[in-house]
C-alpha cells in the first residue's frame, strides 16, 4: 500500500527552498554530502516530527510537534535533510544535517511502502533513550501536526536504534510502549534513597 504524506505548511517548504537556493546556506551547511552533491538538491517527502518528552509509568504521555523534516534528494538518493521549526512569526528554515538516520529514514519508508494497511508517515523522537522512529499513523487523513500514537500505530524504530531494540522491525504502540516505559523509568541504584 502506498504511504500517504501529509503536505507540510507551505511556508515550511518554501523556507526549505529558499535555503537550498541560497549557496551561503548550503555552504555553511555542516553536510559534507549536500555541499559535494552534483546536480539539482530537491526536498522530497516532508515528515512531521513529534516529540514524546516523556513516558510515564502509567503509558504514552503527549506529544508536541516540533517540527517538519524534508529529506533532500540529490539523483537518485537522499544526501541530507532540511528541519524547519515554528516560531512566533511562522514557519522558518532551521538547518540542514546528515548522519545515519537520513539513510535509516529512506530505508524504512521503502520497506513501509510493502506493509499491506495504508498508513500516514510522521517521525516520533524519544530523546529519552536517544531514538527516533518512524511512526505509521493508521489515519491516514488525519492532520499530520496533530495527535498521538493510537495503540494500533506502528512504531519502526531506525537505526542507531538503542541497545536491545530492532532496527526497521515494525512494533504496534501497544507493544513497544511497555518495552520503552520500562526502559525510561529509572530505578534508584542500590545504597540511594528512593526519590
Amino acid at each position: 500500500m502506498p504511504l500517504h504524506v501529509a503536505p507540510a505548511p507551505a511556508p515550511a517548504l518554501r523556507s526549505v527552498l529558499t535555503a537550498l537556493g541560497s549557496p551561503t546556506a548550503v555552504r555553511e551547511a555542516r553536510t559534507p554530502s549536500l555541499r559535494a552533491a552534483q546536480g539539482p538538491a530537491t526536498p522530497e517527502l516532508p515528515l512531521p516530527v513529534h516529540v514524546l518528552d516523556r513516558i510515564t509509568p502509567q503509558g504514552l504521555s503527549a506529544t508536541r510537534l516540533a517540527g517538519w523534516r524534508f529529506l533532500i534528494r540529490c539523483g537518485d538518493r537522499a544526501v541530507a535533510a532540511a528541519e524547519t521549526m515554528l516560531t512566533p512569526d511562522g514557519w522558518a528554515f532551521s538547518h540542514f544535517f546528515e548522519g545515519p538516520y537520513v539513510a535509516s529514514t529512506e530505508l524504512a519508508l521503502k520497506q513501509a511502502e510493502s506493509l499491506q494497511h495504508p498508513y500516514q508517515p510522521r517521525l516520533l523522537s524519544v530523546p529519552g533513550l536517544y531514538m527516533l522512529t518512524l511512526w505509521l499513523h493508521g489515519d491516514t487523513a488525519a492532520d499530520g501536526a496533530e495527535g498521538h500514537p493510537a495503540a494500533t500505530d506502528l512504531l519502526v524504530p531506525l537505526a542507531p536504534a538503542p541497545p536491545g531494540i530492532a532496527a526497521y522491525r515494525p512494533h504496534p504502540v501497544a507493544d513497544l510502549l511497555p518495552v520503552l516505559t520500562l526502559r525510561a523509568t529509572r530505578l534508584p541504584l542500590l545504597g540511594s534513597p528512593a526519590a
